[in-house]
């Protein structure tokens, strides 16, 4: 060979080399994903909580002013954006419009515990304080047609473990006692006018329904179910009086029924799905129909029951193709609607629909900082337990990566044990910042979850360290399996029942996970039972039945509760809580993470004052996962 044609064909192997590693590089890049700030997850919203005024004349919502949420009201007639508040030291809570154009709402001053209502005069935009209380909650039940400045408020003001129901005057501050809670009533359901004629009674394990037909009837009882078979009244039909309900009675899905309220029998299903409860409805006031009913199996549907919403639907699924559609709010002539929409990509925009014009406005974006397409799809996934039960859940796949021997975050929910507790497709943006971070993300709706049924639900009752625990340890043991999972990359993240997961992952099966987060997780049973707050006192023998009665069940509870077991936690943990959580028992926590650095755990821990469970400061919630990021970046040896 020449020396001309030996250099030739050097070059060509020099010029392979060099194009496969341009080949390589490129993939790596286009495969590599954007790292978005964590502010972008988790900042507050520029507008949210949107409402429309009854008369269909003004658009409200929430927005930031110095880190604290304030209300703000746009006029549908010139567009101009007025701001109605500016609280700079705590943000407001939960509003609502009356019928004569005022809003009410409550501020809940987290430092002395107080709860402040205050009414907004929407024409002169005066704000007038109604009332304070200490420790008092307080929900609107409902606003009087016939009297507009009238309207239902539920407060446990005079009693704290009994709540009663007030008339509050939104002029002049002055509360009456309306209906005397004997100690038992749970819930009040309102007719069209406002007025209550159902109420939900309980003690603590059998579930009574009341009906009366007018104020001055006494209340009857007319269905008496266990914890375990709920129904759950939603409005009057406008025919005798027969009410719509949600009902699981004598079936283990729960359906849409039709009730008669003098004998409490059935009158007749209206709907239901052989495979998932309905869990929520639409209904039309003026017209005292359900319009739509749906429910979860992996993605939410709905079944349309009224041939006017279901057109109304295709307009919104005509314009907003590919995304979930729900109705937020409507006016009381039901032409002017909120409604939002959200993907798993997307945590959504709000909308203006005018039916008489047909036209689709938009308000604004939840978040309008990140692209979609940065985003990571979250896929429905379901597995055999170790009992061969059926789990269901989610798993999402970090961008840019294969689908093998990936790092994993296992998310247990939380359980609050009410009628709602799952996991649910949709945008979540702790699941999208581990995504985005490189980690698999894997949730788990573990038996007693709701949404698939009665049976499925109650099998989860006293399991909290049983099989609850085996169904999420049985799903990680899939995904290792199924070569998912990177075996030495696996952690555990949780708040409330799912930090109490996370810690009893750690510590009953060491080895499987590297380390463990905990947001205002619950660590001893024995406590988090004794210490209910007095509003929740009705519950407590259903608590009992569902999770454990401390002296019948004392020795479960002392075994699962990981107060009891810092022995056996080596993992590395990072926790998080606010100081004015009702729940939590500071004090004990405190010594918990003490005993954990006796025992030489690597334990991190966050404290806040003036913070309840969720952290509402943003600036909190932005240190809280940059630690996060941190720590899991530490534990988990992931690198972007």
């Amino acid at each position: 060979m020449s020396v001309y044609s030996f250099f030739e064909m050097l070059k060509r192997v020099c010029f392979c080399l060099f194009m496969v590693m341009v080949m390589a590089f490129s993939s790596c890049v286009r495969n590599s994903a954007v790292q978005i700030p964590i502010n972008e997850f988790f900042g507050t919203p520029q507008k949210n909580a949107f409402k429309i005024s009854p008369d269909g004349k003004y658009i409200s919502y929430l927005k930031p002013y110095k880190d604290h949420l304030n209300l703000f009201i746009e006029s549908l007639a010139d567009g101009k954006e007025h701001m109605a508040t500016s609280f700079t030291d705590y943000s407001l809570r939960d509003y609502y419009w009356t019928y004569n154009d005022q809003i009410v709402f409550s501020q809940d001053v987290i430092a002395t515990d107080q709860l402040k209502t205050f009414a907004l005069d929407i024409a002169t935009m005066k704000l007038h304080l109604l009332m304070t209380g200490n420790k008092v909650r307080m929900k609107v039940i409902s606003r009087i047609k016939e009297d507009p400045n009238i309207i239902n408020v539920a407060m446990n003001k005079d009693v704290p473990t009994r709540t009663d129901v007030y008339r509050l005057n939104i002029k002049t501050g002055e509360i009456k006692l309306y209906l005397v809670n004997p100690g038992n009533f749970t819930e009040w359901f309102p007719d069209p006018d406002g007025k209550i004629r159902l109420v939900k009674a309980s003690d603590g394990v059998n579930e009574t329904i009341l009906y009366r037909a007018d104020d001055n009837k006494p209340f009857k009882q007319i269905i008496t179910n266990n914890f375990k078979t709920r129904v759950e009244p939603i409005a009057f039909t406008g025919k005798k009086n027969d009410f719509y309900a949600l009902s699981n009675v004598n079936r283990d899905k729960t359906a849409l029924v039709e009730i008669d309220a003098e004998t409490g029998k059935e009158v007749k299903e209206i709907y239901a799905n052989n495979n998932a409860d309905i869990t929520s409805v639409e209904y039309s006031k003026n017209r005292h129909i359900v319009e739509y009913a749906s429910w979860e199996e992996a993605y939410p549907e709905k079944h349309f029951l009224d041939k006017c919403m279901a057109d109304i639907y295709k307009n919104f699924e005509d314009q907003l193709k590919g995304y979930e559609i729900r109705i937020v709010d409507r006016d009381s002539a039901e032409n002017k609607f909120i409604i939002s929409s959200y993907t798993d990509r997307d945590a959504g925009s709000f909308y203006l629909f005018e039916r008489s014009k047909c036209k689709l406005t938009k308000l604004g974006d939840i978040n309008s900082g990140i692209k979609l397409d940065e985003l990571c799809a979250m896929k429905p996934i379901s597995y055999k337990a170790s009992d061969g039960t059926i789990i269901n859940g989610y798993l999402t796949f970090p961008k840019g990566k294969d689908s093998t021997n990936l790092p994993v975050v296992v998310m247990p929910h939380d359980w609050s044990y009410g009628a709602t507790s799952r996991n649910s497709w949709g945008y979540n943006p702790d699941v999208q910042f581990l995504a985005n971070r490189g980690y698999a993300v894997f949730q788990v709706n573990y038996r007693g979850s709701t949404g698939y049924g009665k049976a499925f639900h109650s099998a989860g009752f006293k399991q909290v360290g049983g099989k609850i625990q085996q169904d999420i340890t049985d799903g990680v043991n899939w995904l290792i399996a199924n070569k998912t999972a990177n075996p030495k990359k696996i952690a555990i993240f949780g708040g409330g029942f799912g930090g109490f997961s996370a810690l009893y992952g750690v510590s009953f099966h060491p080895g499987l996970y590297n380390c463990a987060i905990v947001q205002y997780g619950i660590i001893n049973f024995f406590t988090y039972i004794k210490d209910v707050p007095p509003f929740l006192k009705p519950s407590l023998q259903m608590m009992y039945e569902m999770v454990g009665n401390p002296e019948t069940d004392a020795d479960q509870l002392r075994a699962i509760s990981p107060v009891f077991h810092t022995d056996r936690i080596k993992a590395p943990l990072l926790i998080f809580q606010g100081a004015k959580d009702p729940r939590a028992n500071i004090s004990e926590l405190n010594q918990f993470v003490i005993e954990l650095h006796k025992q030489n755990v690597p334990v991190s821990y966050f404290l806040k004052e003036n913070e309840r469970a969720f952290f509402r400061s943003e600036r909190n919630r932005m240190q809280m996962y940059s630690e996060i990021e941190k720590f899991l970046d530490a534990n988990m040896r992931v690198k972007q």
